[in-house]
């Protein structure tokens, strides 16, 4: 499956809560990207909450894009990647 990182901006700042708001809006971000065989693997959150660089893997840019638009969430750019393992190395 693609690998995609995703960058994102938030003018108010992104944070998603440690309570049971956060794990309903977690519980139906995994339940949309299902739909279309997206998978969220993890995001890095810049300290300002401002901007996230969010990895995902799917079938294409087009279900990545569809299911955010469907979560809320913005698509600044997105850019298939691959994993460099350093370790691999040694």
């Amino acid at each position: 499956m693609p690998r995609y990182l995703i960058e994102r901006s938030f003018q108010h700042g992104w944070e998603i809560p440690v309570s049971n708001k956060g794990v309903q809006t977690c519980q139906n971000i995994v339940m949309n990207n299902s739909e279309e065989n997206v998978t969220w693997l993890h995001s890095y959150v810049t300290p300002d909450k401002t901007k996230a660089y969010c990895i995902y893997e799917g079938p294409n840019p087009e279900a990545v894009r569809k299911v955010a638009l469907k979560n809320g969430l913005s698509v600044d750019k997105i850019f298939e990647v691959k994993v460099l393992d350093p370790y691999f190395y040694l």
